[in-house]
């Protein structure tokens, strides 16, 4: 694999977060200069566990989850989870960003086994049909045109291809990258003076959208919602960070026994969606959960 940052981003960089109620929304470049999370390594790696773990249920792998596999991450960054991807067995691995001083430190560390792209995602360098596994995770709520994200990672993903899909949800009380509740409840111009009066930012620049519009974005796929999957049974999926301690093992052991229509109730404000999508009909080849994978209405 190349270790150079190969491609050219699109659009103008804001240096921060910018584009909110006063101005045309711009495509966040440079994000992880003023994101410190991108470059937390122990904590993006142990989001790249769960993912794997994901996608190694779903694809009925246990070991060497990705071998003989195309992979790409879209909105990769620095390329700490690119680098797990590459680690589970991947054939070829790309990550993709417009974050041009996370992509340079990307292929510094990893660039022997990952191919660092500068692409946007709304044209990326793929055949049609020539990626067996895409990642897209917490990106969509950053980005200026998830829908067309969508449809052209649709269009580069294989026929039998699996897509695994992190969502954030509009409806979640307290916002992640803020840490302010209901941040992502309000109008832009309502959000903006609240980010500002709590010091956090010049302006809000993420737009979340509740279930029912990720649902209308990921029209055109077959989705699987690993959400209380992953939850009920957080050590099956690398995520028993998710509840430590005595707290979180009866939390644990309430969500693996509660009635699925109180589960499906709770959907709506569930703070992140675990989605994985195909263009077909595959469905889930792992084995049984106490909570097993849904199937997403898309329409």
């Amino acid at each position: 694999m190349d270790d150079s940052v190969s491609g050219k981003a699109s659009g103008k960089a804001t240096g921060r977060p910018g584009g909110g109620a006063g101005g045309e929304r711009q495509a966040q470049l440079e994000y992880s200069e003023f994101q410190a999370a991108m470059l937390d390594e122990e904590k993006r790696r142990r989001k790249a566990a769960k993912i794997v773990a994901v996608l190694g249920h779903f694809l009925g792998r246990d070991k060497d989850v990705l071998e003989g596999l195309t992979v790409a991450d879209i909105g990769c960054s620095a390329g700490f989870i690119a680098d797990e991807l590459a680690s589970a067995g991947a054939h070829r691995t790309f990550g993709v960003d417009i974050d041009v001083p996370g992509l340079r430190r990307a292929a510094q560390r990893f660039g022997d086994r990952v191919r660092f792209v500068c692409a946007d995602g709304t044209a990326l360098p793929f055949p049609d049909s020539s990626i067996d596994v895409l990642v897209f995770n917490h990106i969509y709520e950053h980005v200026v045109d998830p829908d067309a994200i969508m449809a052209e990672m649709r269009r580069v993903l294989a026929d039998d291809g699996v897509l695994y899909l992190g969502l954030g949800n509009r409806l979640g009380v307290m916002e992640p990258h803020y840490k302010l509740p209901f941040l992502s409840y309000l109008p832009p111009a309502l959000a903006d003076r609240y980010v500002r009066l709590f010091g956090r930012a010049d302006s809000y620049y993420e737009r979340y959208r509740t279930r029912r519009g990720l649902r209308r974005m990921v029209r055109g796929f077959r989705v699987w919602d690993y959400t209380f999957p992953v939850l009920a049974t957080p050590a099956a999926f690398a995520g028993s960070e998710l509840f430590p301690g005595v707290a979180g093992r009866a939390a644990t052991a309430v969500l693996s026994r509660l009635p699925r229509p109180v589960l499906r109730a709770l959907l709506p404000v569930v703070p992140t969606y675990l989605w994985v999508a195909t263009k077909g009909g595959r469905r889930p080849a792992g084995p049984s959960l106490p909570q097993p994978p849904d199937p997403v209405a898309t329409r």
